[in-house]
């Protein structure tokens, strides 16, 4: 599942290349939006909500819509030039392509496109929490929430987007690491969860603008991670070994940890 990073910056090259463009033609190659023409219309806006993307559209009428989309484990947008080969992906896995005058937009195995008036997109991104990137992240909020469920494992927590929007699992797996906490901890035990919050923010927040994520200031292959994807390789810290959970198959995703820098605590 892409990080809400990696959203961002999707959006980001749909802003640059379509924003206050007239689309001069649209395609859908989903049935339930296959005769959809938003010809005519004006890009307004491009953005993120934590992993779901919101395409903006005015029409002459000044009917406003908003084209949804997310992107999962697949997906994504590519902005060509117009005669540009599309060489992102194969040409079976095009569900949108949004034509200008400059710029050609082709989304690639979307999931959940839906269009909408624009004064309903709280029905599609409503229940989700504060947003890390946005305009309106409230730390605040994200530990209110988190704090609801005190039971709840955290590193199951981190990952409910209704409780804050963005974190996917490799700033799951580093977050924690970085905070020395086992992720099966109770949000109970979990020593001073708004600084929690508030690092996983700035993770996001330095990453944002680049497609290398790195959450050790390295961006050289092999070295942009602490924990994450480096099973059995040693701890960068104590030079151990990284442990790895597979998930068991109900939703529970693939965990990396250090088991001495991140201990079990004796009473769970």
């Amino acid at each position: 599942m892409p990080e809400g990073d990696t959203v961002w910056n999707t959006a980001k090259v749909l802003r640059d290349g379509l924003e206050d463009a007239e689309l001069i033609g649209s395609e859908f190659r989903v049935p339930h939006l296959a005769t959809v023409d938003l010809a005519g219309y004006r890009v307004a806006d491009s953005l993120s909500r934590g992993k779901h993307l919101l395409l903006r559209v005015v029409s002459p009428e000044h009917r406003e819509l908003t084209l949804h989309s997310h992107l999962r484990m697949e997906g994504a947008w590519r902005v060509y030039a117009p005669g540009e080969r599309w060489a992102g992906r194969p040409a079976h896995l095009i569900r949108v392509v949004l034509r200008t005058a400059k710029a050609v937009a082709v989304g690639y195995h979307l999931h959940d496109l839906k269009l909408v008036p624009t004064a309903r997109e709280a029905e599609l991104v409503g229940h989700l929490g504060p947003d890390l990137l946005g305009p309106d992240w409230d730390p605040a909020e994200a530990v209110r929430r988190l704090s609801a469920d005190p039971a709840r494992p955290v590193g199951e927590a981190l990952l409910d987007q209704r409780n804050l929007a963005g974190i996917g699992n490799l700033y799951r797996c580093e977050l924690l690491f970085l905070r020395g906490v086992w992720p099966w901890t109770p949000l109970r035990d979990v020593p001073d969860l708004p600084g929690m919050v508030a690092l996983g923010q700035r993770l996001l927040a330095a990453n944002r603008g680049r497609w290398t994520q790195s959450t050790t200031g390295s961006l050289r292959r092999g070295e942009t991670s602490y924990v994450y994807g480096r099973r059995a390789q040693p701890c960068r810290r104590c030079n151990g070994p990284i442990a790895k959970r597979d998930g068991d198959g109900d939703g529970e995703r693939i965990t990396y940890w250090c088991p001495r820098c991140q201990p079990q605590p004796a009473d769970t």
